[in-house]
């Protein structure tokens, strides 16, 4: 399996990155938590937890996948994943809400636990499952026929969401040091950016090409 989620590594890296061009998924928040205690350092500081929350988020979504691709057969899942994936896109796009707890002062560990709920909520460990479903021909591993490369005991999982949370990192850190250094309040104050209709959008397409692959 690590081997195998190294193997994936550029498409998880990319889904990382659009993930992190959400403001919904942290960046902004970081933003923010600089502007109110006007120190550039109060941004560097919310960036490891909103990245181990997303983690912890693709992580559960890769753990369930691989426990139902242990009873279902491959096709079965494909499909399973992908009407998931089409009908929490249309959810995004008709109820686009976004978790609130916890105000803006919060702890690492509140602040991953918010960042954890907000990817869950935008079905971003739902988009990495089908990067690493097998497919119906895939090699049966121990007799046992795999839905999924996830099933191999061994760290694969975690390297997986590592990849994918390295991508969202870089791209979270990027965009919030560029908005709080370059654009601050000009751009809070002046534009919102709501990227629900793409990503609604985005979860459509991807459940698609999960079911028709």
């Amino acid at each position: 399996m690590s081997a195998d989620a190294l193997s994936h590594a550029p498409v998880l890296l990319l889904l990382g990155a659009w993930h992190g061009v959400n403001p919904a998924m942290g960046w902004l928040f970081a933003v923010a938590l600089g502007l109110q205690e006007h120190r550039r350092g109060a941004v560097w500081r919310a960036l490891p937890p909103l990245a181990a929350g997303h983690a912890i988020a693709v992580a559960a979504a890769l753990v369930v996948a691989a426990a139902l691709g242990v009873a279902l057969p491959p096709e079965l899942l494909r499909g399973l994943i992908g009407a998931t994936l089409v009908g929490f896109g249309i959810y995004r796009l008709v109820r686009p809400r976004h978790p609130r707890f916890g105000g803006m002062r919060m702890s690492p560990a509140g602040l991953a636990g918010w960042s954890a709920l907000v990817a869950s909520a935008h079905g971003a460990g739902l988009m990495v499952v089908p990067v690493l479903i097998g497919s119906p021909s895939a090699p049966a591993h121990h007799g046992v026929h795999t839905a999924s490369l996830l099933l191999v005991p061994d760290t694969g999982i975690w390297i997986a969401a590592g990849m994918h949370t390295l991508g969202y990192l870089l791209v979270v850190g990027a965009l919030a040091a560029l908005v709080y250094e370059k654009l601050g309040l000009r751009l809070l104050g002046r534009a919102w950016f709501n990227l629900d209709l793409l990503w609604g959008a985005a979860l459509i397409v991807a459940g698609g090409a999960t079911v028709l692959a």
